[in-house]
């Protein structure tokens, strides 16, 4: 079921235990304001993702279940929230 859940992201890498994916935004302002809307859809669904600002205009998210040590279905949701934040 993981499997079919994860062929249903756009451009989502799995990474061992984890899902990643970079965006690539409008500069050093427009990568912050990304990362801040993900976290506060982050801050939301109560599941966290690593943050990382990269070449001053791209961001990285990386996303797995701590607890789990492992992909979950929480991550596949904030994953697709994540995309919908990118979209606007």
């Amino acid at each position: 079921m993981l499997t079919e859940l994860l062929g249903t992201l756009d451009g989502w890498e799995r990474d061992a235990e984890a899902i990643t994916k970079t965006f690539t935004l409008k500069g050093f302002t427009g990568a912050m304001a990304f990362a801040n809307r993900v976290a506060e859809a982050a801050t939301a669904a109560e599941h966290h993702p690593d943050i990382h600002i990269e070449r001053y205009k791209a961001v990285r998210i990386v996303l797995t279940t701590h607890v789990s040590h492992g992909i979950s279905r929480s991550d596949i949701d904030l994953a697709k929230a994540i995309d919908a934040i990118a979209s606007r």
